[in-house]
Parts: C-alpha cells; structure tokens; sequence
C-alpha cells in the first residue's frame, strides 16, 4: 500500500512539473536570432523597480533573480523576445 500511495504521488508530481515546463516552453518558445539581450532583460527589470542579482536562461525564458521595491527576492520569468513577464516563482 505504501508503494502504491508513493508512485502516486511521484506521479502527480512529474505532471505538475511537466505542464509547468510545457507552459513555460509555449510562452518563450522564440528563435534566438530574435531575443533581446540579457542587458536589456537587465535594464527592463530595473525599470520595474527590481534590483537584479542575475538573469538565467531557463526553458528558452529569461529567469531574472531580483530584489523588489520591499526587499523581497524574487523570480520572474520573461519572453525574451518581447521582454513581457510570463510567470514567477516562489511569490504569492
């Protein structure tokens, strides 16, 4: 029983992380000849407030760690191409 109840479990885990991931490949799913660069990513997301630790490239997304306007780090995920958030996380 408890096998059944973990392979459950890591089951429904995969799922969620698969469509997370298939999500963030539709919202940044972008030919590289198209990308703005990471100083832009940069500069937009100083523009917002954030005072960026690093940009990752993450699942075709730019992945920017920052510091918001209250002091709380963040993760937020953009299009690279048009620079428009598209998710975030570890935020409420």
């Amino acid at each position: 029983m408890k096998k059944l109840i973990l392979a459950a479990a890591l089951l429904s885990a995969f799922t969620i992380t698969a469509a997370r991931a298939e999500d963030k490949g539709k919202s940044c799913d972008v030919p590289k000849d198209q990308w703005k660069t990471e100083d832009q990513m940069k500069a937009k997301a100083k523009d917002l407030g954030l005072d960026v630790r690093q940009v990752k490239v993450e699942n075709g997304c730019y992945e920017v760690y920052a510091i918001d306007a209250k002091g709380n780090k963040v993760e937020q995920i953009y299009n690279p191409a048009t620079l428009e958030q598209v998710g975030a996380e570890g935020q409420e």
